[in-house]
């Protein structure tokens, strides 16, 4: 078996990433300064925000307001934002970086691989034909082709169009 070291997301994991003790999804919410928390678009029941730790430039993250660890504890009705959402991701970073591919999904509960088991949220990674992996991760290196500011205000602006 072969490990891909990735030290990168050591202070994700130990929760020395900032933000305090709590959710980093209900503080994103609660937030009045979408840029310092990287929210790109609020819906009604659902946002979209950019991963501060990304698995390559352009990783969002569409996740409730509401506090909810599953997708069954949503009110029935609202996962139809999430899929909205999703999709206007998918249309927004085509334009702007032009992927040649995506990962979407979600990890629901700790057992399934969740960083942020309590406040379930949905994945949206692009791809691009030779790009280093899932975890753009070598050797301790991440290769974002893009800064995370440039890349906030692509996607934040692409969804206010």
């Amino acid at each position: 078996m072969k490990f891909l070291p990735a030290p990168w997301r050591w202070k994700f994991i130990t929760g020395q990433a900032g933000g305090g003790d709590g959710c980093v999804f209900c503080e994103a919410a609660a937030s009045a300064d979408d840029p310092a928390a990287l929210v790109c678009y609020r819906g009604r029941d659902y946002f979209v925000m950019l991963n501060r730790y990304p698995y390559s430039s352009g990783h969002l993250m569409v996740a409730p307001l509401a506090h909810l660890a599953s997708p069954e504890q949503a009110p029935e009705g609202s996962l139809a934002e999430l899929w909205e959402l999703t999709r206007r991701a998918l249309l927004v970073l085509r334009q702007a970086f032009r992927p040649d591919g995506f990962n979407v999904g979600m990890n629901i509960g700790q057992a399934a691989g969740a960083g942020i088991k309590d406040h379930f949220h949905q994945h949206i990674v692009p791809r691009w034909q030779g790009d280093a992996n899932f975890m753009a991760t070598v050797g301790g290196t991440r290769v974002l082709s893009y800064d995370l500011e440039a890349v906030y205000t692509a996607v934040r602006d692409a969804f206010a169009r």
